[in-house]
């Protein structure tokens, strides 16, 4: 029996998340080329796979025992092509990180600036992706390693197989409509009257700071939402409301704003994600270094 490497890979995506949609979604599939994938699946093992209940399909018993298998297969293959990577010590490797939008404007080319200087054989590809969906992206094998965010009122939940490095701890600042505000720094109370651009409350951003204004005993009310920080800046440079920002998010952005310290030191901790299965990596290993130094050479606080 032959069985394609690819279709294993399906197959275990699904066991892990329980629709094809969700697979689909996950690896930039259309749900049509899914379930002809696993369809073809089926045939190359000659037994049921699969069984419809309603309108979703759910692993037999055949199924669940080769996505067991599946498992180790691609984790064989995996470890088979680290192995290689080493013994070329590095030469020719390219690592694919997940990045979310200030850490692409502020910390990448720092880092990777760093990197080619120390390591010029490893090669680096990004992908933009929400904050809360880079850990699932590694978990699955569609990223090497990916930036992810705790912050001080909210931390991103843990995955099991993955390894978190923080290289960095930022801090979170008011930032308000120019001259409207005279004061060296802000309590988040302060701020209870003030309409506020935020993004949506199912992102971990929106959901930390709704959480901090609660703490600080108000509701925020949310005049505008806005998915990308510099959408944001912008807002509130045009008298629309206030909002919230970190040290990457303002390191490249020169609105017209008055930038004000938070009394409240609410703080954001930044770190590297990887499987552990891939910490003795050595090209992993040395991107977290690498994104460590351009961090502090930022100025930003070491955890």
């Amino acid at each position: 029996m032959e069985v394609s490497l690819h279709r294993l890979k399906l197959l275990r995506e699904l066991e892990r998340r329980g629709t094809v949609t969700a697979v689909a979604a996950a690896l930039n599939y259309t749900v049509s080329a899914v379930s002809q994938q696993l369809a073809l699946l089926e045939r190359e093992v000659g037994t049921p796979l699969f069984e419809r209940r309603g309108r979703r399909i759910v692993l037999t018993e055949a199924g669940l025992s080769l996505a067991g298998h599946a498992e180790t297969i691609l984790g064989a293959v995996e470890d088979a092509a680290h192995a290689m990577e080493s013994a070329r010590a590095g030469v020719g490797t390219t690592l694919t990180a997940g990045v979310w939008a200030s850490v692409a404007t502020a910390l990448l080319p720092a880092g990777l600036a760093v990197l080619a200087r120390d390591h010029p054989g490893i090669a680096v590809r990004t992908r933009e992706l929400a904050p809360e969906d880079t850990t699932g992206a590694v978990r699955d094998g569609s990223l090497d390693l990916a930036f992810v965010l705790d912050y001080s009122t909210y931390a991103m939940a843990r995955v099991p197989e993955l390894a978190r490095v923080p290289i960095a701890v930022e801090s979170l600042h008011a930032v308000v409509p120019r001259g409207s505000l005279d004061a060296e720094s802000v309590r988040l109370a302060d701020l209870a009257d003030a309409p506020w651009i935020l993004s949506r409350a199912r992102s971990h951003y929106g959901r930390a700071v709704r959480i901090a204004c609660r703490e600080a005993g108000f509701e925020p009310e949310i005049r505008h939402e806005a998915g990308e920080q510099s959408t944001a800046l912008a807002l509130v440079a045009a008298g629309l409301g206030v909002t919230l920002a970190s040290d990457l998010g303002l390191g490249t952005y020169g609105a017209d704003v008055d930038v004000v310290p938070l009394a409240d030191a609410l703080t954001r901790t930044v770190s590297i994600a990887y499987r552990e299965r891939d910490a003795r990596r050595e090209p992993l290993r040395a991107f977290v270094e690498a994104f460590a130094e351009a961090a502090r050479g930022l100025g930003l606080e070491a955890p």
